[in-house]
């Protein structure tokens, strides 16, 4: 079985609600951790992600 992982947010370190494979490749990728509520765009490839930009969340709607 081939081994997944669960992306962890840059900022506080928690799981996010989303798992990639060692072959995943994402680019310009829109993260949001539903744990400090933050966006980043990232950049995924062979288990590292690497953070493009941090994108701020209004708390108003």
């Amino acid at each position: 079985m081939e081994e997944t992982r669960w992306i962890k947010c840059p900022e506080c370190g928690e799981k996010t609600r989303v798992k990639i494979k060692k072959t995943t490749i994402m680019k310009d990728f829109l993260l949001f951790c539903h744990h400090c509520k933050k966006e980043f765009t990232v950049d995924v490839e062979n288990f590292k992600v690497i953070v493009i930009e941090n994108d701020k969340i209004s708390s108003g709607s």
